[in-house]
């Protein structure tokens, strides 16, 4: 029988996963995966010294960053790493996640989980065959370019990453993928979760028409479009999008406020319509676009983004649902989401578990990802079987 690409590269390094705080969940399933696909890859080829230690009960590598009472930490490692391919798996922005500091409770900022990472990399001590660091929503990433006198914090982070050893970094949906420039000399991954929303999207709206008459797809903002395009293309449906008039003259919470949302495209009356974007952060901008598009005919309204923060909490969302603006809002599980969230009617979650494993394994035995980071053929075949059941 012919070997698969698993078979056939050997891996870098003993492979390790290391959950930073608020990741335990994901990684728990992220491991389940990889520990069931390496234990049916048997035969002689796993008796060999480069696969010591390939089929494991568990690739999760005991590391911690315990606090003092001030709010001081130190990165931890509980095993060795020696000789490891290391998988560094980073949630920035889970403020569920809590720590002690002078006998008060206070949450993680984005800031806090950053420096664990430094932290738990540090302990590393360079040791490890390779370090890998996999940061869903990357860390200050709509702080990418400089307006006027500020800081560039992303590409300071990705720097500092790689000065303390890290050889690639992968983040998923972007909010601007050029930021990778500040290390044109590593590796650099942003990953796309489309096959994994149009996956969610028929298995949960299994009456959802996918045809130019039937459905159209969203964007919320200029910046949204190359995403959008790919959405349209591959499902073969037209595009709109909106733009957004600023009020230049001041600023609000750190940017110029929306004046208002204008349409761009073709009639969306009676149509289904897929709104993508990145992150929903306040929610403003997205209901606001829901209420347009009902008032133009809209037939049902789903959102589709990747990162749900909801910074303003659900009860906008409710009142929209309630008012019948938006039908489903589904968002990743590659970020924290409260239970309050996932209790709500309109909320659908997109588990990316299996996708992060299959990264994860493909990049240990140094193979190519290309496949992965461009799913257009998976998508076709589940489309396919999608019209044939509603027909």
């Amino acid at each position: 029988m012919e070997k698969g690409i698993h078979e056939i590269l050997i891996p870098v390094g003993k492979l390790s996963i290391v959950s930073m705080k608020g990741c335990e969940e994901i990684c728990k399933s992220v491991d389940s995966y990889l520990s069931n696909w390496r234990s049916r890859r048997h035969g002689e080829f796993l008796e060999g010294a480069d696969f010591n230690g390939y089929c494991r009960d568990s690739y999760l590598l005991k590391a911690k960053c315990p606090r003092f009472g001030t709010g001081e930490a130190k990165g931890t490692l509980e095993e060795s790493a020696r000789g490891h391919d290391i998988f560094i798996i980073i949630d920035a922005f889970n403020y569920g996640v809590t720590y002690n500091m002078y006998g008060m409770e206070v949450p993680m900022s984005p800031d806090d989980h950053f420096q664990d990472l430094k932290r738990v990399i540090a302990a590393i001590s360079g040791k490890a065959r390779r370090v890998n660091v996999i940061m869903p929503m990357l860390y200050e990433g709509r702080q990418h370019k400089r307006s006027s006198r500020e800081s560039l914090d992303c590409a300071l982070c990705l720097q500092e990453l790689i000065n303390l050893g890290v050889e690639n970094i992968i983040t998923f949906d972007a909010h601007d993928a050029r930021v990778q420039n500040a290390i044109p000399s590593k590796g650099f991954e942003n990953v796309p979760p489309t096959y994994q929303f149009i996956k969610a999207l028929v298995n949960n709206v299994p009456d959802l028409q996918i045809d130019r008459e039937h459905l159209m797809i969203i964007s919320p903002d200029e910046g949204g479009m190359t995403r959008c395009m790919y959405y349209s293309s591959v499902l073969g449906v037209d595009l709109g999008m909106f733009y957004k008039r600023r009020d230049y003259s001041r600023i609000v919470n750190g940017r110029n406020p929306i004046i208002s949302h204008e349409f761009l495209g073709s009639d969306v009356s009676g149509k289904d319509l897929i709104v993508c974007d990145d992150m929903i952060s306040s929610g403003d901008s997205v209901l606001d676009i829901a209420e347009q598009l009902k008032a133009r005919g809209a037939r049902r309204i789903f959102v589709c983004t990747t990162f749900g923060l909801f910074c303003n909490g659900l009860e906008n969302f409710d009142k929209a649902y309630a008012d019948g603006s938006i039908t489903k809002v589904f968002t990743t599980n590659l970020i924290y989401r409260p239970e309050a969230l996932k209790q709500r009617p309109w909320y659908q979650e997109v588990d990316m578990s299996k996708y992060i494993a299959h990264l994860i394994d493909t990049i240990n035995h140094d193979g190519s990802i290309s496949d992965l980071l461009d799913p257009a053929q998976r998508i076709s075949t589940l489309v396919e079987k999608h019209k044939a059941k509603t027909k």
